[in-house]
C-alpha cells in the first residue's frame, strides 16, 4: 500500500494536471468562438455562390470540365484534413478510421487512390501503414488562411484538369456544435451542381433565360467555379479547425472532471490512512501506559 507521502505527491501531481487541462479548455473555448464566427460568416457567401453558379449553368446550358461527370472512375485523390496536435478526444482517430475503411472498400474498385494530407496526425498515422501521400501540409491551426486554401485548391485543380484523377474527395470533420463533430466525405471534383444549388428546377430559376451577360457566361462560370472550389477548401479547413477546438474543449473538460474525481478519491484514501495511523499510535500509547501500571 502507498504511504501517506506517496498519496500526497499524487494529489499534488493531479492538481497540477487539473490546472493544465482547465487552462487548455479555456484556450480552446476562446479559439472555438473565433472559429465558429468565421464559419457563420462564411456559410451564406458559400451558399449564395453555389446558387449563382447553378442558375447560370441551368439557364444558359453551359458545360465546363469541372462539372463533367466521368463515366468510369479509375483514379481518386483523397484530401484528408486532420490536426497537428492531439489531446482532442476521438477527433483524429475518427478521421483515420474513416479514411482507412475507404481505402479497404475501394482499393479493388479503382486503379489508383492517392492521398493529400492536411494535418500531421493523419500523415503520421498512414506513413506507419505504408501509405505515402502525394503531399502534406502542417501547422494548419496557425497558418490557415484563404491564400493557403487557394494554393492547395489550385494544385488539386491542375492535377484534375491534367487528367491525373477522375474524382477528388474531401474527408474532414464537420463542425456541428461545441460537443458534436461529424466525419464527412464529399466529392468536390467533379462539381455536382444538382447538389450544390437550392434552385435547379425550372420553376425556381432566379435568372431569366433571355438575360444578357457581360462578360460572356462562359467566362463568368469559369471564374466562379475556381472561386467556388477555393472557398470549399477554405470552408473545410475552417470546419475542421472549429471541430478540433470543440473536441479539445470537451476532452479537456472531461479530463478536468476526472482529475477532480481522482483528487477526491486520493484525499479520501489519504484521510483513511491518516486516521488509521493516528488510531494505531493512540492504541500503542494506551497499551504502553496500561503496561506500566
Amino acid at each position: 500500500m502507498a504511504s501517506l507521502k506517496d498519496i500526497r505527491a499524487r494529489i499534488e501531481s493531479t492538481k497540477n494536471t487539473q490546472q493544465i487541462t482547465k487552462a487548455m479548455k479555456l484556450v480552446s473555448a476562446a479559439k472555438l468562438r473565433k472559429a465558429q464566427n468565421n464559419i457563420t460568416n462564411m456559410r451564406p457567401y458559400a451558399l449564395t455562390l453555389r446558387q449563382v453558379i447553378a442558375d447560370i449553368a441551368v439557364t444558359r446550358k453551359i458545360s465546363h470540365p469541372l462539372m463533367e461527370q466521368k463515366e468510369q472512375v479509375k483514379s481518386v485523390l483523397l484530401v484528408v484534413i486532420s490536426s497537428d496536435r492531439g489531446l482532442s478526444g476521438a477527433f483524429n482517430s475518427n478521421i483515420n478510421k474513416f479514411t482507412e475503411n475507404y481505402y479497404q472498400e475501394h482499393s479493388g474498385k479503382v486503379d489508383k487512390i492517392d492521398a493529400l494530407f492536411i494535418g500531421r496526425k493523419s500523415h503520421d498515422y498512414f506513413i506507419k501503414k505504408g501509405v505515402k501521400p502525394v503531399d502534406y501540409i502542417t501547422r494548419l491551426d496557425k497558418d490557415i488562411s484563404y491564400e493557403l486554401a487557394a494554393k492547395v485548391a489550385h494544385r488539386i485543380l491542375k492535377d484534375y484538369l491534367d487528367g491525373q484523377y477522375d474524382e477528388v474527395r474531401l474527408i474532414h470533420n464537420e463542425f456541428k456544435s461545441a460537443i458534436a463533430q461529424q466525419v464527412v466525405c464529399e466529392t468536390i471534383l467533379p462539381i455536382d451542381m444538382g447538389l450544390s444549388s437550392f434552385k435547379t428546377d425550372e420553376n425556381s430559376i432566379s435568372f431569366a433565360v433571355d438575360m444578357i451577360f457581360e462578360p460572356a457566361p462562359e467566362k463568368i462560370i469559369e471564374q466562379l467555379l475556381e472561386k467556388h472550389f477555393d472557398l470549399q477548401i477554405y470552408r473545410a479547413m475552417s470546419e475542421s479547425i472549429a471541430a478540433e477546438h470543440g473536441a479539445r474543449m470537451t476532452a479537456m473538460e472531461n479530463a478536468t472532471n476526472n482529475a477532480r474525481d481522482m483528487i477526491s478519491k486520493y484525499t479520501l484514501t489519504y484521510n483513511k490512512l491518516r486516521q488509521e495511523k493516528i488510531t494505531t499510535e493512540l492504541t500503542e500509547i494506551v497499551s504502553g501506559a496500561e503496561a506500566l501500571k
